[in-house]
């Protein structure tokens, strides 16, 4: 969490991010930055924001009516398409089960690993092993090398600031946990990093390093060719439809973060609240003990105070468990499109490096055209995979912010509510009081 008073909102750049084109809203490179092409529902919610009659998402209450007899209808309005092939689904993984290892020259946590699978390429339908963080680290390099077309998902951070975060706490090692399961969990539902190699080895190995200290595999070769071909080209032309893919993402990550700075001065700000009200309270009830008329009146505002500390707790802890950590997997998401970005750049350079020379030999006939032609095997590859995954990524995006906002929506309504009836419920001590007089 950030220390200091609260500074001024940074600025975000020139472009805002509702008047950025969205990056798929036409199938061509023509339609996806300007023209008279449809903006997405993304787009379209990003602009709502900026408009003066704000229109919420699937029927909520506009301004000015009444809010739902309660706080959780409207998470039971919300029907999200998170399991929407879940019957066709062939493949189940969840983490769970932290446990503490102590050793000589390290401590370090292990998590179990549970898959499930009526897949051919897994010879028992269920597995179970555990595996450290390091492991999860190994697992996305191996996909980086193997799979270097396609957007892989984003680890939780490795590093913590000591003395801020204790990592071995039940707090930390929980949120560490939830952040893995979910990176496992986007890889199950990848139609092709899904039935990657080493992803099965991860899932099914009982002794993982024996597998790591093995020489490099077929697979790990050839995502080290690509690494060769797509290294020390610098991009002279983007197209345009990804060139808005790029411009977007910059802003995205730029809005997240200044969300995610934000955001922790609040739960800072929040804490220090916390404790005030820890102290206020209490004395209240010390007062009580010297009055009389007024003892059952105090102590009710001193049990007040205290109710609202805890509303106050409950919600602060939604926010770090919940809420900051959604919004960090996405600005490492966007740095892993961006990685991906790069490297479609570079094998597009490499795809027009020999083109050139072959126009100024005109004489010459060199065995360029069967190199331009993987070349452009290779970018429609990139292509291909990069368009599809960044609709995937569009589509995650989407349903999980909905569900985050829906859940802080949520959490704050109960939050107020709570303090809302703590307060409600001194009224009549004191009118008592009144009617006696």
């Amino acid at each position: 969490m950030s220390g200091g008073p609260s500074k001024a909102l940074p600025s975000t750049g020139p472009h805002s991010l509702r008047d950025m084109p969205h990056p798929l809203a036409g199938s061509s490179s023509e339609e996806a930055v300007g023209g008279d092409s449809t903006p997405s529902p993304d787009l379209l919610m990003a602009r709502s924001f900026g408009d003066k009659d704000l229109i919420l998402p699937n029927g909520g209450t506009p301004a000015g009516t009444s809010s739902p007899a309660s706080s959780s209808s409207l998470l039971n309005r919300l029907q999200l398409d998170d399991d929407i092939d879940g019957e066709t689904r062939d493949l189940f993984v969840t983490v769970d089960d932290p446990k503490k290892h102590v050793c000589t020259m390290e401590t370090y946590i292990t998590y179990r690993i549970t898959t499930k699978s009526t897949r051919v390429e897994f010879d028992l339908p269920e597995y179970s092993v555990r595996r450290r963080y390091q492991d999860f680290d190994w697992l996305r390099n191996k996909l980086e090398e193997s799979q270097p077309t396609h957007l892989i998902p984003p680890l939780p951070e490795k590093f913590v600031v000591k003395g801020v975060v204790d990592r071995f706490s039940e707090e930390f090692v929980e949120t560490r946990r939830k952040a893995l399961d979910k990176f496992l969990k986007r890889i199950t539902d990848h139609p092709v990093l899904s039935f990657n190699e080493h992803f099965n080895v991860f899932l099914t190995a009982k002794d993982l390093n024996a597998y790591k200290k093995q020489g490099m595999a077929l697979l790990t070769r050839v995502g080290e060719s690509v690494k060769h071909v797509t290294g020390g080209y610098k991009l002279r032309s983007r197209p345009l439809e990804f060139a808005a893919i790029g411009e977007y993402l910059d802003t995205f990550a730029l809005k997240l973060g200044t969300i995610d700075r934000i955001a922790q001065r609040i739960i800072k700000e929040e804490i220090e609240y916390l404790v005030e009200l820890r102290e206020y309270g209490p004395v209240y009830s010390t007062w009580s003990a010297l009055e009389g008329e007024l003892a059952e009146p105090l102590e009710g505002v001193s049990a007040c105070i205290g109710n609202c500390s805890t509303a106050l707790e409950e919600l602060t802890d939604d926010m770090t468990e919940d809420f900051l950590p959604v919004l960090r997997e996405y600005i490492l998401y966007s740095d892993s499109m961006k990685h991906i970005q790069k490297q479609r750049d570079s094998c597009s350079s490499h795809g027009k490096a020999p083109l050139e020379v072959n126009s100024l030999r005109e004489d010459s006939r060199p065995k360029v055209p069967a190199d331009v032609e993987k070349c452009q095997d290779r970018m429609e590859c990139f292509n291909a995979d990069l368009k599809a995954d960044m609709e995937r990524w569009q589509n995650n995006k989407r349903q999980d912010f909905r569900q985050l906002l829906m859940g802080m929506a949520d959490k704050n309504i109960q939050y107020y509510e709570k303090c809302l009836m703590a307060w409600e419920s001194i009224i009549p001590l004191l009118q008592e009081k009144q009617e006696a007089k």
